[in-house]
């Protein structure tokens, strides 16, 4: 039976009054007098249990965390992001492990192993790239080749130049004048000039242009009155469009023209008719890329990406790493595979969903991938909330199945752990006994243990009640591992992280909570102990 956490201060207030009273969470009969006072380690020299934990490229000049402790516990070492698609992929696509070798080779230098992580996931990527790759395809902006096009730049007319109109032309920062920002271009024409647009005229810095290519121009523009006339031209050798008629409206209007130079600048002509203009947005794109790839094609395209990726990787780490999160995080809390679709302006960046293209086929695809590069390598499938309940674990394993099913490379499932106080104890056992059951290697990928799971305004680091209470999951859960997956199949057990202010939970979703085994002053904390106490059997 679950048990909702109760409030630090009464918990506390529990333990004084009584130092026999006994709570009971999940079901299961823990104490919160119980001690852990057996540190003694370190835990990789317990030896029941390769003990592994996470670092990044901070770890070399030991200013995030503490590197001592990692190296004083640690059998292997997890890298939170250099290795992945974010930190690897260029702008262009080429792969660049600088950081990564250096990272790598320091840790190697202190005896640590590492472990690669990960080869094929949907956060963490070069999506800018990746969705370059698929011109015109859904969550993919086209690149704008004019430079302040929609005169956010400055409060004057950067990378703009007036050619003919002196001081018609200005920008304005009032809102109803502006189509979208803080900027907007202003031009006051006080006069007609039949025959002549070019009499106000303002230029474009030049911007880089194929002969012969197709370039569409899109613009939103409107007019103090009805009747306005404004032509958009090129040079050095000139196209021009005919006379657009504005109103007091915002409108979008849009020309395509081919390119006659290497070099191109877009010209203003708006000289023709006396009025004030507002012109904002102004883009021009290659045509060629705002139109959608078949689906045949985008799938081809975006396989190609992730073999290169994944070969890339594994091919240039073959000698030093030897086992990897092939794919990380491939199923939605509810149990449907994650393909997406990757949504602009909600999404990040740095998501691209392999799924959104290949379907759930990417999966197979990046164990095959990674199999041809290494044969020798562990390959795992890694993936969070796995405790949490039966939809998701069962999931997993009906995807290992499959993979199996379809004799593709796999050897090892990661169960990531990021766990509270108040995760359910029969959950854990029998997410164990499901994974086991699949024969592969099983290994707790990122443990820690929130104590603060309704991030509530404390102090977390000052209830003696809490820190036990996180000890007893963290024992738990390592007699859990060790109970139900047969020793053959226990691969490692990495925490993720060192010291509790550094912890991804505190910097990264930026919670109130004390996750891991040690402190801010290094000082280690009874969820130590426990860690200890299960290793030992105890």
């Amino acid at each position: 039976m679950k048990r909702k956490l109760m409030i630090p201060g009464l918990l506390i207030a529990i333990a004084a009054i009584s130092s026999c009273k006994k709570e009971f969470y999940n079901g299961a009969n823990s104490t919160i007098t119980n001690t852990f006072a057996d540190t003694t380690g370190p835990l990789k020299s317990i030896g029941i249990i390769p003990i592994g934990m996470a670092i990044d490229y901070d770890f070399i000049a030991n200013t995030y965390g503490d590197r001592n402790i990692v190296i004083r516990e640690a059998n292997t070492v997890t890298f939170g992001y250099t290795m992945k698609h974010g930190a690897i992929v260029q702008a262009d696509g080429s792969l660049n492990f600088t950081r990564a070798d250096a990272l790598l080779a320091n840790a190697n230098a202190a005896g640590l192993q590492v472990h690669g992580h990960t080869l094929c996931w949907h956060q963490n990527q070069n999506g800018t790239y990746l969705r370059s790759l698929i011109p015109g395809s859904a969550g993919n902006t086209v690149p704008n080749l004019l430079v302040n096009g929609d005169f956010e730049s400055s409060a004057s007319l950067t990378n703009w130049s007036v050619y003919n109109g002196g001081s018609a032309f200005g920008i304005t920062t009032t809102a109803a004048e502006i189509h979208a920002g803080t900027r907007a271009l202003k031009v006051v024409n006080p006069s007609d000039n039949p025959g002549a647009q070019y009499k106000v005229q303002l230029a474009s810095d030049l911007f880089v242009t194929t002969v012969g290519k197709t370039y569409n121009v899109s613009y939103w523009i409107k007019s103090a009155t009805t009747g306005g006339s404004v032509r958009f031209s090129t040079q050095p050798t000139a196209s021009y469009q005919g006379d657009q008629t504005t109103s007091t409206s915002w409108t979008q209007i849009n020309w395509s023209f081919v390119a006659k130079d290497a070099s191109t600048r877009l010209m203003i002509d708006i000289g023709l008719k006396a009025n004030t203009y507002f012109i904002d947005d102004i883009q021009v794109t290659d045509a060629s890329l705002s139109t959608p790839l078949p689906p045949a094609a985008a799938a081809a395209k975006i396989d190609t990406a992730l073999k290169t990726f994944i070969t890339g990787m594994v091919n240039h780490f073959k000698s030093k790493v030897h086992s990897w999160d092939v794919v990380n995080e491939p199923i939605n809390d509810n149990g449907t595979v994650r393909v997406g679709p990757y949504v602009a302006g909600t999404d990040a960046t740095d998501t691209f969903y392999w799924g959104q293209y290949l379907g759930k086929s990417f999966i197979a695809k990046a164990f095959t991938y990674a199999s041809q590069a290494d044969p020798t390598a562990l390959l795992f499938i890694n993936d969070y909330n796995l405790e949490a309940g039966s939809t998701k674990v069962d999931s997993l394993v009906k995807i290992i199945s499959d993979l199996k099913a379809a004799n593709v490379p796999i050897h090892g499932v990661g169960t990531q752990m990021h766990s509270n106080i108040n995760s359910s104890y029969n959950d854990i056992d029998n997410m164990f006994i499901k994974l086991a059951a699949t024969g592969l290697k099983v290994r707790i990928s990122e443990l820690d243990v929130a104590l603060n799971p309704n991030n509530k305004s404390m102090d977390v680091t000052s209830s003696p009640t809490l820190y036990n209470l996180q000890a007893n999951m963290y024992k738990y859960i390592i007699q859990s591992y060790i109970k139900n997956v047969p020793a053959a199949q226990r691969y490692n057990i990495t925490i993720w992280g060192e010291l509790d202010p550094y912890s991804w939970i505190v910097t990264n979703q930026k919670k109130n909570d004390a996750p891991l085994l040690f402190d801010k002053n290094a000082k280690k904390k009874p969820a130590y102990g426990a860690v200890v106490q299960a290793l030992k059997g105890q």
